[in-house]
């Protein structure tokens, strides 16, 4: 049957295949955002809440522990979200930015940087405590998915934890994108964010590229770029910290 056939040349190839289904996956979201939330809510945060439905649906499918991938159609997603593609990406990221950009805002732009990263990861670590955790690994990782659900799986493969603290940090860090896209608006008028340097310093506390960038979408889209800006050295430098200085910290406490 034509069915089978198109089944097993798309297992045969599932790398493709994968690309493939993220890429119109990814398109859907960002009609969804466009049609139905007016772009309030970022394409990438409805892709990736529709990614962690999936992977749910695909382990009880399947009782697998790998999500969608453990469907033999799908099984190609286990490599294109594995490590070695979500590190590429990221250092494809950094050598994309400009530092000299990140001067523009002087020294309390650069300090919102790391003074976002660090604020994020000690709330982050705090509600994992509060859930119970004690471990330094599953602390450091929550409190770097508090950050941006990016740093939380790099701090968590770094650290070695287990892929449910790990995919408990996405969640965590996909929560804070989702209040920062909604929150943007309503905040703005109450704390000057009306300006370029004023969303310099905003994107550098927040740090979440997609909210910072759809929030201010929402509030006066010339102030995009110098958020997102900021933001996108949040990942960088929350990258470095979180499995590192800020891990050995809490393993010290802990």
């Amino acid at each position: 049957m034509i069915s089978d056939t198109l089944t097993a040349v798309l297992s045969e190839n599932s790398l493709i295949t994968a690309f493939a289904f993220v890429g119109i996956l990814v398109w859907s979201s960002y009609w969804i955002s466009e049609r139905f939330t007016w772009k309030h809510i970022h394409g990438s945060a409805i892709a990736i809440t529709i990614g962690l439905v999936l992977a749910y649906f695909g382990g009880v499918v399947t009782g697998g522990s790998n999500g969608l991938a453990d469907i033999a159609l799908f099984g190609g997603i286990g490599i294109m979200g594995g490590a070695m593609f979500r590190d590429f990406a990221i250092v494809a990221t950094a050598f994309g930015a400009d530092l000299a950009a990140l001067k523009k805002a002087g020294i309390v732009g650069a300090l919102s940087v790391i003074i976002g990263v660090i604020l994020s990861f000690v709330v982050g670590a705090l509600v994992a405590i509060a859930f119970g955790y004690t471990d330094a690994v599953a602390i450091s990782t929550v409190g770097a998915g508090a950050a941006t659900y990016i740093i939380g799986p790099v701090t968590g493969t770094a650290l070695g934890a287990g892929s449910d603290v790990i995919a408990l940090s996405v969640a965590a860090g996909l929560t804070k994108s989702v209040l920062v896209m909604i929150g943007t608006p309503f905040v703005a008028p109450h704390i000057g964010l009306n300006n370029p340097q004023s969303a310099l310093i905003y994107g550098g506390l927040m740090g979440t590229t997609s909210g910072v960038a759809a929030g201010l979408a929402a509030t006066d889209p010339k102030l995009v770029p110098y958020g997102a800006m900021t933001a996108t050295f949040y990942t960088g430098v929350g990258c470095l910290l979180a499995p590192s200085v800020l891990y050995l910290i809490v393993k010290a406490l802990f």
